[in-house]
Protein backbone atom coordinates (compact mmCIF):
# COMPACT_ATOMS: atom_id res chain seq x y z
CA UNK A 1 0.00 0.00 0.00
CA UNK A 2 1.20 3.40 -0.76
CA UNK A 3 1.30 6.08 2.31
CA UNK A 4 0.13 9.54 1.79
CA UNK A 5 0.75 12.16 4.31
CA UNK A 6 -1.62 15.12 3.78
CA UNK A 7 -2.23 18.19 5.80
CA UNK A 8 -5.59 19.18 6.68
CA UNK A 9 -6.46 22.13 8.81
CA UNK A 10 -2.67 22.55 9.99
CA UNK A 11 -2.43 18.99 10.76
CA UNK A 12 -0.69 15.76 9.01
CA UNK A 13 -3.65 12.93 8.20
CA UNK A 14 -2.14 9.56 7.33
CA UNK A 15 -3.37 7.68 4.57
CA UNK A 16 -2.86 4.76 2.86
CA UNK A 17 -4.50 3.80 -0.56
CA UNK A 18 -4.25 0.45 -2.93
CA UNK A 19 -5.82 -0.49 -6.31
CA UNK A 20 -6.30 0.59 -9.35
CA UNK A 21 -8.07 4.22 -8.92
CA UNK A 22 -10.71 2.95 -11.51
CA UNK A 23 -12.15 0.25 -9.27
CA UNK A 24 -15.09 1.26 -6.91
CA UNK A 25 -13.40 3.65 -4.23
CA UNK A 26 -13.73 2.16 -0.37
CA UNK A 27 -12.85 4.25 2.64
CA UNK A 28 -11.99 2.25 5.51
CA UNK A 29 -11.71 4.11 9.44
CA UNK A 30 -10.70 2.35 12.01
CA UNK A 31 -11.43 1.98 15.51
CA UNK A 32 -9.93 3.23 18.80
CA UNK A 33 -6.14 2.33 19.72
CA UNK A 34 -6.44 0.98 16.01
CA UNK A 35 -4.47 2.52 12.71
CA UNK A 36 -4.50 1.92 8.80
CA UNK A 37 -2.93 -1.81 9.81
CA UNK A 38 -6.01 -3.11 10.66
CA UNK A 39 -7.28 -3.12 7.41
CA UNK A 40 -4.68 -4.38 5.58
CA UNK A 41 -6.07 -7.97 5.43
CA UNK A 42 -9.06 -7.26 4.46
CA UNK A 43 -7.77 -4.47 1.73
CA UNK A 44 -5.88 -8.12 0.77
CA UNK A 45 -8.24 -10.24 0.33
CA UNK A 46 -10.34 -7.56 -2.04
CA UNK A 47 -7.19 -6.69 -3.87
CA UNK A 48 -8.38 -6.04 -7.49
CA UNK A 49 -11.68 -5.53 -6.80
CA UNK A 50 -11.62 -1.97 -4.80
CA UNK A 51 -9.65 0.94 -4.76
CA UNK A 52 -8.91 1.43 -0.85
CA UNK A 53 -7.92 4.36 1.19
CA UNK A 54 -7.33 3.59 4.83
CA UNK A 55 -7.24 6.63 7.02
CA UNK A 56 -5.84 7.85 10.60
CA UNK A 57 -7.77 8.46 12.83
CA UNK A 58 -6.59 11.99 14.20
CA UNK A 59 -4.26 11.03 17.67
CA UNK A 60 -3.94 7.15 15.95
CA UNK A 61 -1.07 5.77 13.83
CA UNK A 62 0.93 7.95 11.65
CA UNK A 63 -1.44 10.45 11.81
CA UNK A 64 -0.84 14.18 13.64
CA UNK A 65 -1.38 14.16 17.43
CA UNK A 66 -3.40 17.61 18.43
CA UNK A 67 -2.66 19.02 21.50
CA UNK A 68 -6.07 20.57 21.73
CA UNK A 69 -9.11 17.99 22.71
CA UNK A 70 -11.46 20.28 20.50
CA UNK A 71 -9.46 19.19 17.33
CA UNK A 72 -10.93 15.68 17.81
CA UNK A 73 -14.83 16.38 18.01
CA UNK A 74 -16.78 14.51 15.88
CA UNK A 75 -17.78 18.02 14.33
CA UNK A 76 -14.11 18.90 13.72
CA UNK A 77 -12.98 15.14 12.59
CA UNK A 78 -16.04 14.74 9.66
CA UNK A 79 -15.05 18.36 8.25
CA UNK A 80 -11.34 17.38 8.18
CA UNK A 81 -12.17 14.30 6.81
CA UNK A 82 -14.57 16.59 4.24
CA UNK A 83 -11.05 18.52 3.56
CA UNK A 84 -9.12 15.09 3.25
CA UNK A 85 -11.64 13.52 0.69
CA UNK A 86 -11.81 17.38 -1.01
CA UNK A 87 -8.20 16.88 -1.51
CA UNK A 88 -7.91 13.27 -2.67
CA UNK A 89 -10.69 13.88 -5.03
CA UNK A 90 -12.75 10.96 -4.11
CA UNK A 91 -16.02 11.98 -5.39
CA UNK A 92 -18.30 8.96 -4.81
CA UNK A 93 -17.56 6.15 -2.53
CA UNK A 94 -18.41 3.35 0.15
CA UNK A 95 -17.45 4.10 3.71
CA UNK A 96 -16.84 1.59 6.27
CA UNK A 97 -16.33 2.70 9.95
CA UNK A 98 -15.74 -0.30 13.07
CA UNK A 99 -16.38 1.06 16.37
CA UNK A 100 -15.18 4.29 16.99
CA UNK A 101 -15.00 4.80 13.26
CA UNK A 102 -18.22 3.58 12.64
CA UNK A 103 -19.77 6.55 15.11
CA UNK A 104 -17.24 8.87 12.82
CA UNK A 105 -18.25 7.25 9.77
CA UNK A 106 -22.46 8.06 10.37
CA UNK A 107 -21.04 11.40 11.64
CA UNK A 108 -19.54 12.28 8.48
CA UNK A 109 -22.35 10.72 6.64
CA UNK A 110 -25.30 12.69 7.78
CA UNK A 111 -23.34 15.93 7.58
CA UNK A 112 -21.86 15.44 4.44
CA UNK A 113 -24.09 12.57 2.62
CA UNK A 114 -23.49 13.67 -1.30
CA UNK A 115 -20.59 11.52 -1.54
CA UNK A 116 -21.56 8.53 0.28
CA UNK A 117 -22.76 5.62 -2.18
CA UNK A 118 -23.28 3.76 0.96
CA UNK A 119 -22.03 3.12 4.37
CA UNK A 120 -21.15 0.19 6.19
CA UNK A 121 -20.88 -0.26 9.74
CA UNK A 122 -19.39 -2.80 11.53
CA UNK A 123 -20.17 -2.96 15.44
CA UNK A 124 -21.22 1.09 15.94
CA UNK A 125 -23.61 2.98 17.19
CA UNK A 126 -25.58 6.79 16.35
CA UNK A 127 -24.21 7.33 20.44
CA UNK A 128 -26.13 7.33 23.72
CA UNK A 129 -29.89 8.49 23.51
CA UNK A 130 -30.52 11.19 26.62
CA UNK A 131 -28.19 13.81 28.67
CA UNK A 132 -27.79 11.87 31.49
CA UNK A 133 -26.00 8.61 29.62
CA UNK A 134 -23.91 10.86 27.82
CA UNK A 135 -22.88 12.74 30.73
CA UNK A 136 -22.02 9.83 32.75
CA UNK A 137 -20.44 7.89 29.46
CA UNK A 138 -17.89 11.46 29.26
CA UNK A 139 -16.84 11.35 33.19
CA UNK A 140 -15.75 7.36 32.74
CA UNK A 141 -14.40 8.45 29.39
CA UNK A 142 -12.06 11.28 31.35
CA UNK A 143 -11.06 8.87 33.67
CA UNK A 144 -10.25 6.46 31.20
CA UNK A 145 -8.31 9.21 29.60
CA UNK A 146 -6.20 10.04 33.01
CA UNK A 147 -5.48 6.07 33.18
CA UNK A 148 -4.21 6.44 30.01
CA UNK A 149 -1.42 9.34 30.81
CA UNK A 150 -0.92 8.40 34.58
CA UNK A 151 -0.23 4.34 34.62
CA UNK A 152 2.54 2.42 32.07
CA UNK A 153 0.42 2.24 28.35
CA UNK A 154 1.16 -1.36 28.76
CA UNK A 155 -0.58 -1.75 31.32
CA UNK A 156 -3.87 0.28 30.27
CA UNK A 157 -3.45 -2.22 26.93
CA UNK A 158 -3.51 -5.26 29.21
CA UNK A 159 -6.88 -4.00 30.40
CA UNK A 160 -8.14 -2.66 26.92
CA UNK A 161 -7.55 -6.16 25.68
CA UNK A 162 -9.38 -7.90 28.53
CA UNK A 163 -12.67 -6.23 28.38
CA UNK A 164 -15.33 -8.71 27.91
CA UNK A 165 -15.92 -6.74 24.77
CA UNK A 166 -13.03 -8.42 23.34
CA UNK A 167 -13.36 -11.67 24.88
CA UNK A 168 -14.23 -13.57 21.37
CA UNK A 169 -10.37 -12.13 20.34
CA UNK A 170 -8.94 -14.75 23.28
CA UNK A 171 -9.82 -17.53 20.39
CA UNK A 172 -7.17 -16.03 17.40
CA UNK A 173 -4.79 -17.70 16.64
CA UNK A 174 -1.29 -16.23 18.60
CA UNK A 175 -0.21 -14.85 15.02
CA UNK A 176 -3.56 -12.82 14.70
CA UNK A 177 -3.34 -11.47 19.03
CA UNK A 178 0.30 -10.30 18.80
CA UNK A 179 -0.61 -8.46 15.81
CA UNK A 180 -3.27 -6.85 17.27
CA UNK A 181 -1.42 -6.21 20.37
CA UNK A 182 1.39 -4.36 18.34
CA UNK A 183 -0.77 -2.33 16.80
CA UNK A 184 -2.30 -1.08 19.92
CA UNK A 185 1.15 -0.91 21.57
CA UNK A 186 2.50 1.61 18.97
CA UNK A 187 -0.30 4.07 19.64
CA UNK A 188 0.43 7.33 21.49
CA UNK A 189 -1.06 7.50 25.61
CA UNK A 190 -1.78 11.28 24.60
CA UNK A 191 -3.73 10.96 21.17
CA UNK A 192 -5.73 8.51 22.48
CA UNK A 193 -6.42 10.17 25.86
CA UNK A 194 -7.65 13.51 23.37
CA UNK A 195 -9.47 11.16 21.10
CA UNK A 196 -11.46 9.42 23.99
CA UNK A 197 -12.52 13.40 25.82
CA UNK A 198 -12.89 14.54 21.87
CA UNK A 199 -14.64 11.95 20.20
CA UNK A 200 -15.71 9.39 22.82
CA UNK A 201 -19.20 8.06 23.26
CA UNK A 202 -19.84 10.66 25.82
CA UNK A 203 -19.02 13.40 23.99
CA UNK A 204 -20.23 13.25 20.23
CA UNK A 205 -24.16 13.77 19.20
CA UNK A 206 -26.79 11.31 19.25
CA UNK A 207 -27.62 10.24 15.81
CA UNK A 208 -31.16 8.26 16.21
CA UNK A 209 -33.59 10.60 15.46
CA UNK A 210 -31.23 11.71 12.03
CA UNK A 211 -31.01 7.71 11.17
CA UNK A 212 -35.10 8.40 9.94
CA UNK A 213 -33.68 10.91 7.34
CA UNK A 214 -30.64 9.06 5.63
CA UNK A 215 -31.60 8.29 2.29
CA UNK A 216 -27.91 6.05 1.24
CA UNK A 217 -27.74 2.28 1.30
CA UNK A 218 -26.37 0.98 5.04
CA UNK A 219 -25.12 -2.03 5.71
CA UNK A 220 -25.19 -3.24 9.24
CA UNK A 221 -22.58 -5.81 10.11
CA UNK A 222 -22.21 -7.72 13.85
CA UNK A 223 -20.95 -10.36 15.71
CA UNK A 224 -23.42 -12.77 16.70
CA UNK A 225 -21.13 -13.21 20.04
CA UNK A 226 -21.72 -9.77 20.63
CA UNK A 227 -24.70 -9.23 22.28
CA UNK A 228 -24.83 -5.61 22.92
CA UNK A 229 -24.06 -4.24 19.32
CA UNK A 230 -26.60 -6.77 17.69
CA UNK A 231 -29.39 -5.49 20.10
CA UNK A 232 -28.39 -2.08 18.91
CA UNK A 233 -27.88 -3.04 14.93
CA UNK A 234 -31.62 -4.03 15.09
CA UNK A 235 -32.61 -0.92 16.94
CA UNK A 236 -31.46 1.02 14.24
CA UNK A 237 -32.48 -1.39 11.18
CA UNK A 238 -36.18 -0.70 12.18
CA UNK A 239 -35.55 2.88 11.93
CA UNK A 240 -33.00 3.28 8.37
CA UNK A 241 -35.21 3.87 5.23
CA UNK A 242 -32.71 1.44 3.14
CA UNK A 243 -30.75 -0.84 5.07
CA UNK A 244 -29.06 -4.45 5.66
CA UNK A 245 -27.73 -5.84 8.40
CA UNK A 246 -25.71 -8.64 8.67
CA UNK A 247 -25.24 -10.84 12.11
CA UNK A 248 -21.84 -13.11 11.16
CA UNK A 249 -21.96 -16.01 12.81
CA UNK A 250 -19.68 -17.03 15.94
CA UNK A 251 -18.05 -13.62 16.04
CA UNK A 252 -17.66 -10.47 18.36
CA UNK A 253 -17.02 -6.85 18.19
CA UNK A 254 -14.16 -6.88 15.57
CA UNK A 255 -15.70 -8.71 12.49
CA UNK A 256 -13.00 -8.15 10.03
CA UNK A 257 -10.03 -8.96 12.34
CA UNK A 258 -12.05 -12.59 13.66
CA UNK A 259 -13.85 -13.46 10.56
CA UNK A 260 -11.93 -11.52 7.85
CA UNK A 261 -12.79 -13.61 4.88
CA UNK A 262 -16.93 -13.10 5.37
CA UNK A 263 -16.00 -9.74 6.12
CA UNK A 264 -14.38 -8.67 2.94
CA UNK A 265 -17.23 -10.69 0.85
CA UNK A 266 -20.04 -8.98 2.48
CA UNK A 267 -17.62 -5.98 1.16
CA UNK A 268 -17.29 -7.49 -2.33
CA UNK A 269 -20.62 -8.06 -2.54
CA UNK A 270 -22.39 -4.35 -2.11
CA UNK A 271 -19.88 -2.75 -3.89
CA UNK A 272 -20.77 -4.93 -6.92
CA UNK A 273 -24.40 -3.89 -5.96
CA UNK A 274 -25.76 -1.23 -8.60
Amino acid sequence: MDSDWITVNGHVMHVQRSGDASLPVVVFLHGFTGSTATWHTIISLLEGEIHAVAIDLWGHGRSDRPVNSSDYSMERQTADLEQLFSQLELTQFTLVGYSMGGRTALGYAVSYPNRIQRLVLESASPGLKTDSERANRKERDAQLANRLLCEPFEDFVDFWENLSLFDSQKSLSAGQKEAVRKERLNQDPQGLANSLIGIGTGSQPSYWRLLTEQMYPVILITGSLDSKFETIALEMKNLLPAVRHFSVKDAGHAIHVEKPQEFATIIDEIVKQN
